[in-house]
C-alpha cells in the first residue's frame, strides 16, 4: 500500500506525517510504502530544521528527506493519501480525480475512524479494505462544527511552539491511523 502525505512546500507538514507514520508502523512493516509530496513543492529542498527536530523528537527519521513536487502520476499512485488541509486535498482530487475516495486531511481520516463502531470495521482484512471503508462511511461520522478543525495550520517560518502544536496534532492524529492499519498485517 502507498500513502501519500500532501502539504505545500514539502519541507514541514507532510514530511513530518509521513515519518512519524513510518515510525508508529514499526520496522517491520514491508507492506507500506509512505512518502510526500507538496503543491507548491521546490524539488530537493531540505526539510525545515524546526519541523524535522519535531520528527526526529516523535520517531521519525528527518536527515534523508527531500521535498518533491506533486504531480498527477503522484496523486494517482497513492492507495490513501492524507493531506495537511483541505485545500491540499482539493489540489490531489484536480490532478487525479479518481483520488478522490482515497484522499482526506490527517485529522479527516483519524476523525472518521474514531467515530465509526466496531461493526462498521467488521470483515476488514486489507489496509485498502480500510481505506475503502472509511471512504464509504465519512458521511456518517458527523463533521466538525468548523470545516477548518480537519486543517492542520502551516508552521513554516513560525514559532517552535506552533511546531510543536502542529507536530503534536499532527501525531495524535496519527496514532489512530497507525493503530488501525497495523491491526492489519
Amino acid at each position: 500500500m502507498r500513502i501519500l502525505f500532501v502539504c505545500s512546500g514539502n519541507i514541514c507538514r507532510s514530511p513530518l506525517g509521513a515519518q512519524v507514520l513510518e515510525a508508529r508502523l514499526g520496522p517491520d512493516a514491508p507492506a507500506f510504502t509512505v512518502e510526500s509530496a507538496g503543491t507548491i513543492a521546490d524539488d530537493g529542498a531540505l526539510m525545515d530544521e524546526t519541523a524535522a527536530a519535531q520528527s526526529a523528537r516523535l520517531g521519525g527519521e528527518p536527515t534523508t528527506h527531500r521535498s518533491r513536487y506533486l504531480t498527477e502520476q503522484i496523486a494517482a499512485s497513492a492507495d490513501l493519501v492524507l493531506t495537511a488541509e483541505r485545500s491540499h486535498r482539493a489540489a490531489v482530487v484536480s490532478l487525479a480525480p479518481r483520488a478522490a475516495k482515497r484522499a482526506f486531511t490527517i485529522k479527516q481520516f483519524a476523525r472518521v475512524l474514531d467515530g465509526l463502531e466496531p461493526g462498521d470495521l467488521a470483515g476488514i482484512e486489507t489496509a485498502q479494505d480500510l481505506v475503502d471503508r472509511v471512504a464509504r462511511l465519512r458521511g456518517t461520522v458527523p463533521p466538525p462544527a468548523d470545516p477548518a478543525d480537519d486543517d492542520v495550520d502551516d508552521p513554516y517560518r513560525r514559532s517552535e511552539e506552533t511546531h510543536v502544536r502542529v507536530a503534536d496534532e499532527i501525531d495524535a492524529a496519527l496514532a489512530p491511523i497507525a493503530d488501525a492499519l497495523r491491526a492489519l498485517r
